[in-house]
């Protein structure tokens, strides 16, 4: 057995479900879960009827690159997003869902012999990151958010001696857990970092089209290109239709970037065997040509949070986010875990909490204390559920 998943930590839902296994919830009332990030919206008509007018494609190998259309598509997406222009046969490939995309990227980044390689990942994080970090053989290093700066990364807690062993670092905007959207001066940092001492940054941009303010998220490439470098070196971005579209299902996504790494990463993938069927493709098409479901889509989590986040905030330390679909609370006692075990058992709330999310890293785990609260059901639900942790809290 490869000894590098003996490295491996539990994912954190592992962790709640033992935490929870001898909890019964409350019988008199119905479980609702903001615990788990899968959106639960419908999913655009245009992207099913295109499933269903492709399934010939089901019968043929599909090309790990992926179709010129599909790529043509992204790449004209990414232009009237961004306002950047890419060489659709060079700078983009089609991906199976942006979990799958960032943890093989590590592997084609990260040189396995190289055991004093770092990884630098926020902190707390998707984790994925930490995964691939261990089994490309590396070691991680985190930067915790910061909340009196809108939760950002404070990278400046990584010294000069990891930076210069560092060999990836994975940066996330908007930010899961926080929501928080990294500006352009916190690009500008990064990326003077990665010309000092040659490490990739791999941007994970999935929460993109989930936002609350007038203007949309800044984006890595959009960053890059405004900071002169349009040859985005050492840049891949790493997007998705999961949360975009509501099609987590498809798994489907794609990345973006330096033409070196992209091919690099195409010769990995062609063994690694993760093509993309013709049928999603052609159902990608469709989605990444239409910004009218993706309208839609915000509005309705807008419409969510603008009720939720001021009625939470009336007992929890909470605020609305820059974008994503989750509350990032502070919760009364600091215990994070123990609020988590209480609003479920008493009154069938399952959330997830913070801690599990993080690492202790600069003498602190940055995310104790706090709940994470996915609003990815229908509004109903989710303001149910606020009533009820409302209740909860009030009773403490």
């Amino acid at each position: 057995m490869n000894p590098l998943l003996g490295r491996l930590h539990a994912y954190p839902f592992e962790r709640l479900r033992a935490l929870t296994r001898d909890i019964t919830p409350n019988p008199a009332l119905r479980p609702i879960s903001l615990g788990i990030g899968e959106p639960k919206h419908p999913a655009p008509p245009l992207v099913e009827e295109a499933l269903c007018a492709h399934l010939a494609g089901l019968s043929s190998y599909p090309a790990t690159a992926g179709e010129p259309a599909l790529r043509e598509a992204i790449a004209g997406w990414v232009q009237r997003r961004y306002g950047v222009a890419l060489d659709a046969a060079a700078q983009v490939l089609p991906v199976n869902g942006s979990r799958e995309a960032l943890f093989s990227l590590a592997q084609t980044v990260l040189d396995p012999s190289e055991r004093d390689a770092v990884v630098v990942c926020p902190n707390p994080f998707y984790q994925i990151y930490e995964g691939a970090a261990l089994l490309g053989g590396a070691n991680t290093a985190f930067a915790n958010s910061d909340p009196a700066r809108n939760f950002a990364c404070d990278w400046s807690q990584i010294d000069e001696a990891t930076w210069a062993r560092t060999r990836l670092v994975f940066a996330c905007s908007p930010g899961n857990p926080t929501g928080a959207v990294m500006p352009l001066e916190e690009w500008q940092r990064l990326f003077e970092l990665s010309d000092r001492h040659g490490f990739v940054i791999a941007s994970d941009e999935c929460y993109s089209e989930i936002y609350f303010r007038s203007e949309a998220p800044l984006g890595a490439l959009q960053a890059a290109k405004a900071l002169g470098r349009d040859d985005f070196r050492n840049l891949v971005v790493l997007s998705s239709l999961s949360k975009r579209s509501n099609v987590p299902g498809m798994r489907s996504g794609f990345v973006a970037g330096d033409t070196r790494i992209l091919k690099a990463f195409l010769l990995y993938r062609t063994y690694h065997g993760s093509a993309m069927s013709k049928t999603v493709q052609m159902a990608s098409i469709a989605a990444w040509n239409d910004e009218a479901h993706v309208e839609a889509n915000r509005a309705l989590y807008r419409q969510k949070f603008e009720r939720v986040t001021p009625m939470l905030a009336e007992v929890l330390d909470v605020k609305l986010p820059d974008a994503g679909f989750y509350l990032w609370a502070a919760v009364p006692g600091g215990d994070d875990i123990a609020f988590s075990l209480g609003l479920l058992a008493q009154y069938n709330v399952a959330v997830l909490p913070g801690s599990l999310l993080a690492r202790e890293a600069h003498g602190v785990n940055p995310g104790a204390g706090r709940i994470r609260m996915a609003l990815v059901a229908e509004i109903d639900e989710c303001m149910e559920a606020a009533q009820r942790i409302v209740a909860y809290t009030r009773s403490l």
